[in-house]
């Protein structure tokens, strides 16, 4: 099961990670003075994941 786990750095900060369904970390987030603010950026890409465009800069542009 994918899950978002949100824990405390060794600086105090609070921090999140998304992890896969085999327990692989798939992105880590920024660190975070309040709680709350890391909830609600995991609320944030929740819902607004499924609009995401794909911006592959690795193509060459003419």
């Amino acid at each position: 099961m994918y899950k978002f786990e949100v824990y405390k750095d060794k600086a105090g900060e609070f921090r999140f990670r998304f992890k896969a369904s085999n327990g692989e970390t798939m992105f880590a987030s920024e660190g975070y003075k309040a709680k709350a603010s890391a909830l609600h950026a995991i609320e944030s890409i929740k819902a607004h994941v499924g609009g995401a465009a794909i911006d592959d800069q690795t193509t060459a542009t003419a």
